[in-house]
């Protein structure tokens, strides 16, 4: 695939999934905010078009067959790979975190007052996401394997259910970038414990997966739905 100026930031990333360090590393948005051009997303940014670009293009460079991408894969297969490698993690980590959170707070929230509303913005984050993983894999997820299969059609009710899920998208984003600005990035304080330094690392690992979680449902899995259910030819 060929990358300019003005290729999306989001088609970069589905293609070429090294260069989501280089989105990461640069704070570049990639997953909600990813339908803009590199030349637009790097200026919103403050940064160097060219300097990134190049990035980019070595990143994309080294990628090899190990580096998946599921732009083409069969549709079940990129469900299976979502709920496998996200949904499962995501079961795991968010009670983990939510119960750091409150202790790293109730310890250290005297001295560091952030600590109390990165508790809430995260709870806020976790009591909405774990509904939405069931909507995903018990409403949304069947009836897309259905229109895959030509088992059946996709319904307008099927349709509102994913635009939730893209709007649940963009507060989980929103939480995401609350918590980091809080935290200063995840920078742990000097008169950190080991237990706040945990905490800042799963957060910062959640916010990594997420961010690719999000990607691969708003611009590669949702795209090719929309595009199946106006009429391409069922899979299998």
């Amino acid at each position: 695939m060929p990358i300019d100026s003005a290729t999306l930031v989001a088609d970069v990333a589905a293609r070429h999934p090294r260069t989501i360090d280089v989105f990461e590393r640069h704070g570049i948005d990639f997953c909600g905010g990813g339908r803009r051009s590199l030349d637009e997303a790097c200026r919103d940014n403050g940064l160097d078009p060219a300097a990134v670009a190049a990035e980019i293009e070595a990143a994309a460079a080294a990628e090899t067959p190990a580096d998946r991408t599921f732009t083409d894969a069969p549709l079940g297969e990129l469900l299976d790979h979502i709920v496998g490698r996200y949904h499962a993690a995501l079961r795991e980590d968010l009670p983990r975190l939510a119960r750091m959170a409150e202790k790293v707070a109730d310890v250290h929230g005297g001295r560091h007052a952030e600590l109390l509303e990165i508790a809430t913005v995260y709870g806020a984050l976790h009591a909405d996401l774990e509904p939405h993983l069931g909507a995903e894999e018990e409403r949304v997820f069947p009836a897309v394997r259905r229109l895959a299969s030509a088992a059946g059609p996709w319904t307008a009710a099927d349709q509102a259910a994913l635009h939730e899920l893209e709007e649940e998208h963009d507060r989980a984003g929103a939480a995401l970038a609350r918590l980091r600005a809080l935290s200063s990035g995840f920078a742990v304080p000097a008169d950190g414990c080991n237990t706040y330094r945990a905490l800042y690392e799963g957060l910062s690992r959640l916010e990594r997966d997420l961010h690719e979680h999000v990607h691969l449902e708003n611009n590669v899995l949702f795209p090719r739905v929309v595009s199946l259910s106006a009429g391409a030819v069922p899979e299998g």
